[in-house]
């Protein structure tokens, strides 16, 4: 028996249980990507479930044409269902390709105009990048910069959550640190973990300080009362305040209202 077949039976057995077991936790059923001829076989075994998976996983999208075909065979299998489905189904897609970033304003609008799937979140995925493009993987990831910023970019104007390269040294903490700080700085909201010991220093990374909460807090108590004045910017804590800064504070009180 191959992996993959192994795989599909180990998710049709045990996926149920596991989310009766753990009823907050977001379990994601990956798939193949469209280019492997392997999705029709993968979302078969969405019969075998009890209700919609809560989370989908599509790596290597490179092109709307690939996504619409994702939509057509994934609406196939859900009319083999024992289940209704009563809700888009989240889906976290990856691009990991210099041609799936050309693309990938058409390909997010394509997976926006399904009624089946609902756009959650983007993964970078960096090391296939790395090779599709011919770059040297270096320590302080110059090489990606480009790619992780644009990414980034298209993931808030299509308002979905940005989730950043893995960190492939996972036993050098320090520098899982500054790659995490560094990506929380270019706008990324998580990153991907491939080892449990650094589950830890992502999340102390991504989620907001006491401090910033403090000041995020503070400043949009201030920016209510003024703004029943009518007036402009003002000023909090010595320094100016106008709306880029506001949205400053309204993103870290989501992001600790997501958190939580």
């Amino acid at each position: 028996m191959s992996a993959k077949i192994q795989a599909r039976e180990n998710i049709a057995k045990t996926y149920d249980g596991l989310r009766a077991d753990m009823p907050n936790v977001q379990f994601g059923i990956r798939v193949n990507s469209v280019s492997s001829g392997l999705l029709s076989e993968d979302l078969r075994i969405l019969r075998e479930l009890q209700s919609a998976p809560s989370c989908l996983l599509l790596p290597k999208v490179d092109s709307a044409e690939e996504v619409r075909e994702f939509v057509e065979t994934y609406s196939l299998a859900l009319g083999r269902c024992r289940w209704k489905l009563k809700a888009p189904v989240p889906l976290v897609s990856f691009i990991e390709t210099a041609t799936g970033l050309l693309n990938i304003r058409e390909s997010f609008q394509a997976i926006l105009d399904s009624q089946y799937i609902k756009h959650e979140a983007t993964v970078f995925g960096s090391d296939d990048f790395v090779a599709s493009i011919g770059a040297h993987r270096s320590q302080n990831g110059e090489e990606l910069m480009y790619a992780r910023q644009k990414l980034v970019a298209h993931a808030k104007a299509f308002n979905i959550q940005a989730i950043d390269m893995v960190w492939i040294d996972f036993k050098n903490l320090e520098g899982l640190q500054e790659n995490s700080i560094q990506g929380a700085n270019l706008g990324f909201t998580g990153k991907q973990v491939i080892h449990p010991a650094n589950i830890e220093t992502v999340q102390r990374v991504f989620s907001p300080t006491e401090e910033k909460v403090k000041w995020a807090s503070e400043l949009l108590e201030h920016f209510a009362e003024h703004e029943k004045s009518g007036k402009g910017a003002f000023v909090f804590r010595g320094k100016m305040i106008d709306m880029p800064l506001v949205k400053q504070a309204e993103n870290i009180i989501a992001s600790l209202r997501s958190a939580s």
